[in-house]
């Protein structure tokens, strides 16, 4: 599998992406990232299947200690599951801004290290306009990926999207739980330096 990740395709999980979204919903007007769960399929090695995601900061997104920290705790979870850390993914402070900036780049880079088929995946929350108005069903998220020259390239502008949700009705999911407010239970890594008890897994969200 070569640095450029022209050919690769992405499958997120149902759960994974609306967990991503409802993190950037509970923290509307600041920036929100965290990180992709997976492993390339066993039984295709051009697709990433990314299975989980966790919400990882809504404020100083780019403190080294925490993020640190953070990446040590998830992938000694996740590790003993036979996932490791694929990806990331990352909202803007603000609704128009769909520019992928130097945190989730630097971060995405700190990944790639470990991970070159790594994505970056950024909210786009025209799209999840659209989505609410019932216009569109695809991924309210863009695609970014390293290409050879080492710079974060959007992926699937061309409508060829190489982003796909496993369960077809998770937009459908999504929008109930936005009704519903949902996003008010989403517990991020923040949350869990500022107290203890909450636990960054989320492991209640979804029953």
């Amino acid at each position: 599998m070569g640095a450029g990740n022209g050919e690769l395709s992405y499958e997120i999980a149902q759960n994974a992406y609306i967990k991503a979204v409802l993190h950037s919903l509970k923290h509307k007007t600041t920036a929100v990232n965290g990180l992709l769960l997976g492993r390339v399929s066993p039984q295709n090695d051009a697709v990433v299947e990314i299975s989980d995601s966790v919400p990882l900061f809504h404020s100083h997104l780019a403190l080294l200690p925490q993020l640190e920290i953070s990446l040590i705790m998830i992938e000694e979870y996740y590790a003993a599951k036979g996932l490791g850390i694929v990806g990331y993914y990352h909202a803007n402070e603000r609704f128009d801004d769909v520019e992928l900036s130097n945190v989730p780049k630097n971060i995405g880079d700190h990944i790639y290290r470990y991970f070159p088929q790594a994505p970056v995946l950024l909210l786009d929350n025209k799209k999840l306009e659209a989505l609410a108005k019932g216009k569109d069903r695809s991924p309210v998220m863009q695609l970014f990926t390293r290409d050879v020259s080492k710079n974060w390239k959007l992926v699937g502008s061309d409508g060829n999207s190489r982003l796909v949700i496993k369960e077809p009705s998770a937009n459908i999911v999504l929008l109930d739980y936005i009704s519903s407010e949902k996003w008010q239970d989403v517990v991020d890594f923040d949350d869990h330096l500022d107290d203890i008890n909450k636990d960054w897994l989320n492991p209640e969200l979804f029953k």
